[in-house]
């Protein structure tokens, strides 16, 4: 494992960063403005049609603001593997989930809509969950959560949330009594 260990401790928003030289702080910088970049395309594209213009303009925001996630997750992994191998698996996992969703959607396998659906969401749930392992334990009220909880909340929120929009966009079929009245009731009254 290749680690370059730093002297440098910054305090950022009141918190002790160890081994956060310059290089280290700017990636932190672009790094953050990625995730909010990301975090905001893949909400605006989720909450769009699923038609072109707006869903996938949000989606190719959200793809390249998740390489840059990636890219800056990797360098201050090398930086400070020690504290953050866990959260640069978070990313690998995150980019991959992207990649299959852009992958899918390009090469349009059989079922490519489940596939594509399912990475994109997969991608943002372990997005989530990447800034609230690393970040939970500082929220106000988050911070009274046990550990687990980071890891396992966007999942438990996010998978059924995506199980549900896979069907109501016909992805993925459920027996028609079931899924009209559980996918009906997400459908904007007009």
């Amino acid at each position: 494992m290749l680690a370059v260990v730093l002297p440098w401790t910054v305090q950022v928003g009141g918190l002790d960063v160890p081994g956060a030289g310059p290089v280290f702080l700017s990636a932190l910088g672009v790094h953050v403005a990625a995730g909010i970049t990301s975090v905001v395309s893949g909400a605006w594209a989720a909450a769009t049609g699923k038609r072109s213009g707006r869903h996938p303009r949000a989606g190719v925001v959200y793809l390249y603001g998740i390489a840059v996630v990636f890219v800056t997750a990797t360098i201050m992994a090398i930086i400070r593997w020690g504290q953050d191998a866990h959260l640069f698996a978070i990313a690998v996992v995150t980019f991959s989930l992207a990649m299959l969703g852009r992958w899918a959607r390009r090469h349009r396998p059989r079922r490519w809509l489940t596939w594509h659906g399912a990475a994109m969401a997969g991608s943002y749930i372990a997005l989530l969950t990447g800034f609230y392992v690393d970040n939970g334990p500082h929220l106000p009220l988050w911070n009274r959560l046990p550990p687990l909880a980071f890891w396992l909340l966007p999942a438990t929120i996010g998978i059924p949330i995506t199980w549900l929009a896979l069907v109501r966009n016909g992805a993925i079929s459920w027996p028609r009594h079931a899924a009209g009245h559980i996918a009906g009731s997400l459908r904007p009254r007009r």
